[in-house]
């Protein structure tokens, strides 16, 4: 960690005892105070190490992250001498001969300008003119350009030549945060470093350890929530840092402060408003996104930590008890809850519709208007079925009865404290009975599949014609190129999860009879039932006196009274008609 700095040292401090704000005051001022940046200083003193030292470098990253600094301190590093050391070196501490004038901007071999306001090729040309000249004082003449983006073309061109082929005693370095306007012509000639964004820990614990240097307190989640507000920048960190100490002076800043300071929500009531949705409740949801507002957090604010408490929700769901969760227990709690209680497919839906409502509050006139109408449509999406679900009924044609909403409900009449999202447990495929816990047949292996949710391979099966299936670990099926790549190694996966042998699976190009898929033998059946209700006298006299009609789907009395609860069953072919129902029939 950074240091406070001597009174005078690298320019850091005002003149006349003026109070530095803590940006500049905790510039660091060695490589090991880059926080975050090992991989880049460890490949520089290799570099150093072994003489292969670039003639042109790029620093890209984040606006905040340290690029400027940087190559102020590579010029230092390339430009080090002190007593009887007189070659480059990372080891930056005590400072060198050139130090102190490099870091102030003043050494006569060391030139900075600010692409943004220099832009032209006529600025470009002062360097090209001066770059033969060999160093006046230190070892290397070292031109640093910052924002090296908004070069015009022109300038570009012109530095290219030299850029490529430059003296021996010249190094370039590049700074910028949009590294795509740079043409691939001058990335080229460069060796690029990206400098990362800080990890928001890291980042909490840096500026805690600064908060002691200054002798003032700001609780632990005050600065968490201030490294969030950072996006992985040490400078807008530290402004935010700047801004927090004065909310109390003298007093400890707590996190409620920050908050307030910031403009978020609080993560427990955000926390609410997810559970509300989660659990389809409109009014509770849309009631407390709008007391939120009313207590001045931010629109979009909410929204992005609604997006967050969704991505950890799903990372303790896929990582289990691996998943690390910032914060009390009683927020592990409930975030394991969530992923508990929503499927993969649900969190993703809701990912999805969140980040979809966080553009739209950028764009609409009154954000708040376009969270609350985010709220409406995510706990509208709550009653539908899951998606694995819907894409099952859809490759099936049929309609799955009431939505997943009324089911859940259903299932909460019986039990008050089976949770809003549970899931009812899978019912066992034929063949894993007490006796036979392996699978009997092909139809068995499906029925598991079916349970588990896994659509793409039971799509896949469904159309896969099956020659020979042995229990005790064989299954030949006729080779297609419709089928997946990955097929046999998938199906052989799943087999030997759920069998303790292992399976030999093979495609055949010639099967010994006609074999049909399980998706074949629905239509087969299918078309037989329609042809043998088509022979019913009271379906016929229908279709005589309706030529057009067709029938469209054949529905067993079981499924329609359980549809409707109130059927007249269908007589027997041979049957005499009431006379009721003749008279109907000639009406």
């Amino acid at each position: 960690m950074s240091e406070s700095l001597p009174p005078g040292l690298f320019g850091d401090d005002a003149p006349g005892g003026g109070y530095v704000v803590l940006a500049r005051k905790y510039r660091p001022r060695t490589f090991e105070d880059l926080i975050g940046q090992e991989a880049m200083v460890r490949t520089i003193a290799h570099s150093f190490a072994l003489g292969r030292i670039p003639h042109a470098t790029m620093l890209t990253g984040v606006r905040g992250v340290g690029k400027t600094t940087t190559a102020r301190l590579l010029a230092r590093a390339l430009n080090y001498k002190r007593g009887e050391i007189d070659h480059p070196s990372v080891d930056l501490d005590p400072p060198g001969e050139h130090c102190q004038a490099i870091m102030e901007s003043r050494h006569p071999d060391v030139f900075e300008m600010d692409a943004a306001s220099r832009t032209g090729i006529n600025d470009i040309r002062e360097i090209l003119d001066s770059v033969r000249y060999a160093p006046v004082m230190a070892r290397y003449k070292i031109y640093i350009i910052d924002e090296v983006h908004m070069l015009s073309t022109q300038a570009f061109n012109g530095l290219l030549k030299t850029l490529e082929e430059p003296p021996p005693h010249v190094k370039f370095m590049f700074a910028t945060t949009e590294i795509r306007k740079v043409p691939v012509t001058v990335l080229s000639r460069c060796q690029r470093f990206d400098l990362k964004r800080i990890d928001s820990e890291r980042l909490a614990e840096h500026l805690g350890a600064i908060c002691a240097k200054e002798g003032v307190k700001v609780d632990a989640d005050g600065l968490t929530l201030i490294a969030r507000a950072a996006e992985g920048s040490a400078r807008d960190g530290l402004s935010l840092l700047d801004q927090a100490l004065v909310q109390k002076p003298g007093a400890s800043v707590s996190a409620a402060d920050v908050r307030d300071m910031l403009g978020l929500a609080d993560r427990g009531r955000v926390l609410d408003l997810f559970e509300a949705i989660s659990k389809g409740d409109v009014k509770t949801a849309l009631t407390e996104a709008r007391s939120q507002y009313d207590s001045g957090a931010d629109p979009a604010l909410i929204l992005r930590d609604l997006l967050d408490i969704g991505h950890e929700a799903a990372r303790a769901q896929a990582l289990g008890a691996e998943a690390r969760i910032v914060g009390g227990a009683d927020w592990v709690t409930r975030v394991r809850g969530l992923a508990a209680s929503l499927s993969p497919a649900q969190l993703s839906r809701l990912w999805q519709m969140l980040l979809k409502a966080f553009e739209e509050a950028g764009k609409a006139p009154d954000p708040i208007a376009a969270v609350e109408m985010a709220v409406v449509r995510l706990c509208a999406a709550q009653s539908l079925p899951p998606p694995e679900d819907a894409a099952r009924m859809l490759r099936d044609g049929v309609s799955s009865g009431p939505p997943a909403s009324s089911r859940q409900d259903m299932g909460r009449q019986g039990d008050p404290s089976a949770p809003l999202n549970a899931t009812p447990p899978a019912t066992a495929p034929a063949g894993e009975g007490a006796g036979d816990p392996y699978f009997r047949s092909f139809a068995d292996v499906m029925g598991r599949i079916k349970s588990e949710k896994d659509v793409e391979l039971e799509v896949a099966l469904d159309r896969l014609k099956v020659v020979r299936f042995a229990p005790q670990g064989e299954l030949v099926f006729v080779a297609s190129p419709e089928h997946p790549r990955d097929l046999v190694r998938r199906l052989k996966a799943f087999l030997e999860e759920h069998t303790p042998f292992e399976w030999s699976i093979r495609s055949t190009s010639e099967a010994p009879a006609p074999v049909e898929s399980l998706a074949e033998k629905r239509k087969r059946e299918h078309e037989r039932q329609l042809e043998d209700l088509k022979k019913h006298p009271f379906v016929a006299e229908a279709l005589k006196h309706f030529p057009d009609a067709k029938i469209s789907k054949v529905t067993s009395p079981a499924d329609t009274s359980a549809a409707s609860g109130d059927v007249v069953p269908m007589p027997a072919p041979n049957a005499p008609a009431s006379p009721a129902r003749k008279k109907e029939a000639d009406r």
